[in-house]
């Protein structure tokens, strides 16, 4: 798996790419965010790990820039804790957010669920939820005694997003555009029934729900 690193503190960075090689990832670093479109613009890479504070650009910008040419999915690692910022890097096309300071655990972990979702490919194979096999491509939903498993038109739509993005962060505006085109106006209760009514048939305990999580103020996570 290819990662660019784009990080301006050069000891975090140095650190980044040591464990990252440590553990058979194929590293490029970038100290800023001109270096970084450049790298990416000459080598294929399988995903981003960004820093939005750089010192020519904004990383936001970045994003911008690299969504004008490539899917390439973007960790976005930054000190900014607040929900504001992370759903504006997501909106923008980040696929995950990680905050300084960080577990090195944590940030591999999400390497991984990235490197998952990349192995999905335009037809994507069958993804169990709990004891619910979830075929995107057939369009069914069978559960572990071998019954279908009956979605709402809506509900079916926030899971094809879900599915295809395992264990990333999907923002509610980007699950609201799905289902109604645009997440303008909308009220944001209109999300969390659905998701209410998802977890009640994908959860063994609908209450404390271990696969459908909510990231509060951001959106939701599908932890297959």
């Amino acid at each position: 798996m290819r990662v660019l690193v784009v990080e301006d503190e050069a000891p975090l960075r140095r650190a980044l790419v040591m464990n990252l090689d440590a553990r058979g990832f194929a590293v490029t670093e970038a100290a800023d965010g001109a270096h970084a479109l450049t790298a990416l613009a000459d080598h294929q890479q399988d995903v981003v790990i960004l820093d939005l504070g750089l010192p020519d650009m904004s990383g936001v910008d970045v994003i911008r820039s690299v969504r004008a040419f490539a899917t390439t999915p973007i960790i976005v690692l930054s000190a900014r804790s607040g929900s504001a910022d992370k759903v504006h890097a997501l909106d923008l096309g980040a696929d995950d957010y990680v905050t300084k300071p960080f577990n090195m655990d944590e940030l591999l972990a999400r390497l991984r669920a990235t490197n998952r979702r990349l192995q999905v490919a335009d037809e994507p194979v069958p993804t169990t939820v709990g004891t619910v096999t979830v075929d995107l491509a057939a369009t069914t939903a069978i559960d572990g005694d071998g019954a279908p498993v009956h979605f709402t038109p809506t509900e079916w739509k926030i899971l094809d997003v879900l599915v295809r993005r395992p264990g990333s962060l999907v923002s509610s505006d980007t699950l609201l555009t799905a289902v109604r085109g645009s997440a303008e106006h909308t009220d944001p209760s209109y999300l969390r029934i659905y998701v209410g009514q998802l977890r009640r048939k994908l959860e063994p305990e609908p209450g404390r729900p271990r696969h459908l999580i909510t990231e509060p103020g951001m959106g939701y996570r599908l932890r297959p």
